[in-house]
């Protein structure tokens, strides 16, 4: 099986030129031709920003639904008061409470993949900041993931609402759907995404700010997408 996949990799590299950067159909085409696997890989881009993250004026950050969803469905943990468990219920949260989830999280649960809390509770989760943070998964204010109307925010996560942020080496990450979406859903998405970040550009920022541009797919090889072919 192992010379099987390799074989399957190095076939899928000789069709991307590394020199190249392609415009975005001939690279959504190309990633679903070179993806290899049996499973419904999602597809993933990065984007490397001319920010400096470590500055607060630099920090580019936000939400956003896809018009064609990620294709993934989303387990949503809501963190709050006893009066508030049956509202992220019915919205369609997974999981509601505090303190036994807090503790399960202290002793390595994360069997979610997004975290909304109420105003009050917040003091409490602290304890679990250091779990949640480098995850991606603590709630923030600036993301609308600490709210009191926890049933429209349960929707829009459940809806496909992501939160987004450039990482310390000025990277963002995100997962924009699955390979077996249509070449014109995933371009949707990826143009709905880069028209975000282009949105979300600081004023702080000099020089050019999309660095590079890249898709891929789960365990695929990396396409270099001309960022200049996206609108403004």
């Amino acid at each position: 099986m192992a010379a099987k996949n390799t074989k399957n990799r190095k076939n899928s590299i000789s069709k991307i030129d590394k020199n190249r950067l392609y415009e975005l159909p001939d690279a959504v085409k190309l990633v679903k031709e070179v993806t290899t696997t049996k499973f419904d890989a999602s597809v993933d881009v990065d984007i490397r920003l001319g920010v400096d993250p470590r500055k607060a004026n630099q920090m580019v950050r936000g939400t956003i639904t896809l018009p064609h969803g990620t294709g993934k469905e989303k387990k949503v943990l809501v963190l709050c008061t006893p009066d508030k468990e049956a509202e992220a219920k019915t919205a369609g949260a997974d999981y509601a409470g505090l303190d036994d989830y807090i503790k399960q999280i202290q002793e390595g649960w994360l069997d979610f993949d997004a975290v909304v809390a109420t105003p009050q509770v917040m003091p409490q989760i602290g304890k679990v900041a250091r779990i949640l943070g480098p995850r991606g998964l603590m709630p923030n204010p600036k993301t609308g993931t600490v709210t009191a109307n926890v049933a429209e925010t349960v929707q829009e996560i459940k809806k496909g609402k992501i939160a987004f942020k450039v990482d310390k080496y000025g990277i963002i990450h995100l997962s924009v759907g699955r390979i077996s979406f249509t070449e014109e859903k995933l371009s949707d998405n990826i143009n709905e995404f880069v028209a975000l970040v282009n949105k979300l550009k600081p004023t702080s920022s000099k020089g050019t700010y999309v660095k590079s541009l890249f898709i891929s797919s789960t365990m695929s090889p990396s396409i270099a997408v001309d960022a200049k072919t996206f609108k403004r």
